[in-house]
């Protein structure tokens, strides 16, 4: 998972995994639309990659990018488990906030 949101903390990762995960697309047509280079989008699908988030196919002197649905879930149900935590947190807190001053039955 370390590497899931250090891969994601990037704006052009994030926004390259959602474009892979709508459609696959090679590495030349995800770097046309990015003010960077060919090799500079490659690094950062490299690091995608490494962190499961997506997967490259050659297909002839193309490599096409998909994205991993699998890795996005993982993540999300990770966040999901830490938001119930926070939520039980709250819900324990505005049980104390409601308590009369001195903390018994008034």
């Amino acid at each position: 998972m370390d590497r899931v949101f250090a891969a994601l903390a990037d704006a052009t990762r994030r926004d390259i995994v959602a474009r892979v995960l709508r459609e696959q697309a090679s590495v030349s047509a995800l770097a046309r639309n990015y003010a960077m280079s060919f090799a500079a989008v490659q690094k950062h699908v490299a690091v995608l990659e490494r962190a499961g988030l997506v997967t490259k196919e050659r297909r002839g002197r193309e490599q096409l990018v998909r994205g991993d649905v699998g890795s996005i879930r993982a993540a999300a149900r990770l966040l999901g488990a830490y938001e119930e935590l926070w939520r039980a947190r709250i819900g324990r807190l505005e049980g104390v906030l409601a308590e009369p001053p001195g903390g018994g039955p008034s």
